[in-house]
């Protein structure tokens, strides 16, 4: 081995990119594969996302309908069924407010809370909530425990 034999360990090199733009005596010169004219052909083009080639895009063709309210407030529903089956579990005995919510993966720490009404709370729970349904709310202090409004 001497330094006219010298080579990379087999697998070292992996670059088989084309050299263009190197000069007409590399096959590659001239418009360096892009072409002729046009802004493809130009450095630094990039296409808008949904271009279609001056036609007008899919996303203007189809109507629009419908309303998004910008001032909705978004509330996690947890229903009385929940809430019971944390009693039964032993998680919870007699207070159920938001910080036990969040360590029961119930909700995340900044959503707001809003107790529903499907099933039946057949124990005695003091709830801390952001809101209540009516059907919720009868059915705590039915159970004779207390809907505390956040």
């Amino acid at each position: 081995m001497n330094l006219s034999n010298l080579q990379p360990a087999n697998g070292s090199v992996h670059n088989q990119n084309k050299r263009v733009g190197r000069g007409e005596g590399s096959g590659k010169g001239g418009t360096s594969t892009r072409g002729h004219k046009g802004a493809k052909s130009r450095s630094g083009y990039s296409k808008k996302i949904g271009f279609e080639g001056g036609q007008m895009p899919l996303q203007r063709r189809v109507p629009k309908y419908g309303f998004k309210n910008i001032n909705r407030v978004e509330y996690v529903g947890i229903n009385l069924d929940t809430l019971q089956l944390l009693v039964e579990n032993g998680i919870i005995n007699d207070t159920v407010d938001f910080n036990v919510l969040v360590e029961n993966r119930l909700t995340s720490k900044n959503s707001l809370v809003k107790i529903l009404g499907r099933g039946e709370l057949k124990s005695k729970l003091k709830v801390t909530a952001h809101k209540f349904t009516a059907t919720a709310k009868a059915a705590i202090e039915a159970a004779g425990g207390e809907a505390v409004t956040l």
